[in-house]
This record gives C-alpha cells, structure tokens and sequence, in this order.
C-alpha cells in the first residue's frame, strides 16, 4: 500500500507548474474579468459564454450604486473606487491571461481580493480564500512557460 501510494504521489509531483499556472491564470482572470464586466456598459466580451460587443466603455449606473449602497469602502469615495474597481478589473486579468507583469497584477488582484473580505463581503471567506490561494502561486510560481512573461525572462538570459 505504501509503494501505491509514493507511486501517486511521485505522479503527481510531475504535474508541470505550467500546466497548473496556465489554468490558475485563465481562471482567476475569468473571474476578474467577467465581474468588470458587470461594471460597465458599450463594451461586453464574456470569457466564459463567447458573447461579444464593442462600443465606447463606460462606467455603468449600477456600478456607481453599488458602490454608493452595498459596498460603501471606508476611505475611497464610490465615485471614485467604482472607476477604479473597473479599471482594475479589465487591466490585471488581461495581464494575467497573457502572462505579461503576472506576479505583480496578481498581487494588486490579491489586494483587490482583501479589501473585499474585510470592507464588503466579510462572509464570503470560503470564495476569497480560493481566489487567495490561486493568485499565492501565482505570485510565488510565476506564470510559468505558456506566457510573455517566460518569453522576455528566456530572451534577457540570452542577452547576458
């Protein structure tokens, strides 16, 4: 029994990290993503149903109210953080899917994703902890090989 199991295990130790950092990056940014998206009207493109539409974004009414009523941040007025939120929300996991600035726009996603638990969701611990834990090996990891990221580190080791 112990031979099975230290076979499975040396198995799954041969996981490539590009693998498991492609997929945490697809979906973390699905996640961002499609939450921007909600914050903006004139510009749809909806990484898990295929819809898309262009138009001139702007920032959506219920955005705006929803800062206002149910999220009230302490410190940044809504007129401000909801712009922002959204912003935020279509750069990094833009970044992240391409793998270009991964670890630092997983960090200001990580940041992102502690001022919802403390400031707006407190109970929703269960959810920010798996987003936590998915943009941590991203920051720890790296994008891994499938990414811009990979591609300038391997160009500037043949510069030197």
């Amino acid at each position: 029994m112990a031979r099975l199991i230290d076979a499975a295990i040396g198995v799954f130790e041969r996981i490539p990290h590009s693998l498991i950092a492609f997929i945490a990056r697809f979906s973390i940014a699905a996640v961002f993503w499609n939450s921007g998206q909600t914050k903006v009207q004139g510009f749809v493109v909806n990484l898990v149903s295929g819809e898309f539409k262009l138009g001139w974004p702007s920032l959506s009414d219920s955005a705006l109210a929803l800062f206002q009523d149910e999220y009230k941040l302490p410190f940044i007025p809504p007129e401000f953080a909801a712009p922002m939120a959204a912003t935020a929300e279509h750069l990094f996991p833009l970044l992240i899917l391409i793998g270009l600035g991964t670890r630092f726009s997983a960090l200001a996603l990580l940041g992102m994703t502690l001022v919802i638990q403390l400031f707006v969701y407190p109970g929703a611990y269960a959810t920010h902890g798996t987003w936590a834990a998915v943009l941590l090996v991203l920051i720890a990891r790296g994008p891994g090989m499938l990414s811009v990221d990979h591609w300038l580190a391997s160009r500037r080791a043949a510069i030197r």
